[in-house]
C-alpha cells in the first residue's frame, strides 16, 4: 500500500469501516510511514475536537408535537360489507383472488410497456442525433475527409458502411458542400454528409431503411436545433441544424430533388 491509498482509506479507518484485512493493511503501511501516522493523528485530533463541540441544536417542543400531528394517520371510515353466515375464507378463493390480481397487473404493465417503448425509442435516435451533431461542432470532429469534391467524398465510404451514401453536390444552391465522417446513431454506422449554409453547419445523416429501426419524428426541434426526417431510395435521411426550419426544409427539398431521377415527382 502507498501513502496515496493510505489517505484514501484513512477515514474509514477512524470510523471503524474498513474489514480486517485492509484496517491490517493500512495500520500496517502507517506504522512504517511518519508522513501518513502524523496524517492519521491529526485527523484523529480533528474528529475527536468536533465531537466534543457542541454543535447540536435541540428542536422546540412546540415543533415536535407539530410533527407527531402532521404524522398522526386518519381514523379509518367504516364500511364493511359483512360477511355471509358461515363463510370462511379457503386457501383457493386467496389464491384465486391473488392470481386474477396479478394477471390484472401485468395485462396493465405489458399495456404500459407497448405504449412507451416506442416513444422513448424514437427520442432516443433524436437525442443521437442532436448529441451527434453537436459532437461535431468541438474540435476537429466534424469531417474525417475534407473535400468539396462530390466524387471523392462518396468512394471514401466504400468499405466503411453497408451502404454507399449519395452525395449531392447543393454549392450552386447555397448550400457548400464541405465533406463527410463516419458516425453512429443508436450504436450503428451512418454517413455524415456536411454542408454549410453561411456560418450554420448542417449534418445530413444517412443509414440503410429499415422498418424495424425506431426513427425519429419527421420533424422537431430540439434545444435550438431542428432535425428533419425522410426516407427515399431505400435510405433514412436525417438532416440536423441550427438553421431556421424554412431554410433546413429548403435544404430538405434540394436534396430529395437530387436523390430522385430526372422527371421523377
Amino acid at each position: 500500500m502507498n501513502c496515496a491509498d493510505s489517505e484514501v482509506l484513512m477515514h474509514a479507518l477512524i470510523d471503524g469501516e474498513l474489514d480486517a484485512g485492509h484496517a491490517h493493511e493500512i495500520e500496517t503501511h502507517i506504522a512504517g510511514c511518519p508522513v501518513c501516522a502524523e496524517r492519521l493523528a491529526s485527523f484523529r485530533a480533528m474528529r475527536n475536537a468536533i465531537g466534543a463541540a457542541a454543535l447540536k441544536e435541540t428542536a422546540p417542543p412546540q415543533l415536535r408535537n407539530r410533527i407527531e400531528e402532521l404524522l398522526t394517520p386518519p381514523k379509518p371510515v367504516a364500511n364493511v360489507v359483512p360477511l355471509r353466515r358461515g363463510f370462511q375464507p379457503s386457501r383457493r378463493s386467496f389464491f384465486r383472488g391473488f392470481a386474477m390480481g396479478a394477471g390484472l397487473s401485468a395485462v396493465a404493465a405489458a399495456g404500459l410497456v407497448l405504449a412507451v417503448i416506442p416513444t422513448n425509442q424514437g427520442q432516443e435516435i433524436s437525442d443521437d442525433l442532436l448529441s451527434a451533431h453537436l459532437r461535431s461542432l468541438q474540435g476537429n470532429h466534424l469531417l474525417d475527409v475534407v473535400t468539396s469534391d462530390q466524387h471523392t467524398v462518396k468512394p471514401w465510404f466504400n468499405g466503411r458502411l453497408e451502404v454507399a451514401p449519395p452525395v449531392i453536390d447543393l454549392t450552386a444552391q447555397g448550400f457548400t458542400l464541405l465533406g463527410g465522417r463516419l458516425d453512429y446513431l443508436a450504436g450503428e454506422p451512418v454517413a455524415a454528409i456536411v454542408y454549410q449554409r453561411r456560418k450554420h453547419i448542417i449534418n445530413l445523416f444517412i443509414a440503410r431503411h429499415s422498418a424495424a429501426k425506431p426513427l425519429a419524428a419527421a420533424s422537431e426541434s430540439m434545444q435550438g436545433y431542428n432535425i428533419r426526417h425522410w426516407t427515399e431510395n431505400g435510405l433514412d435521411l436525417w438532416a440536423v441544424s441550427d438553421l431556421a426550419g424554412s431554410e433546413l426544409d429548403e435544404f430538405v427539398q434540394k436534396i430529395t430533388a437530387g436523390l430522385r431521377p430526372a422527371g421523377a415527382s
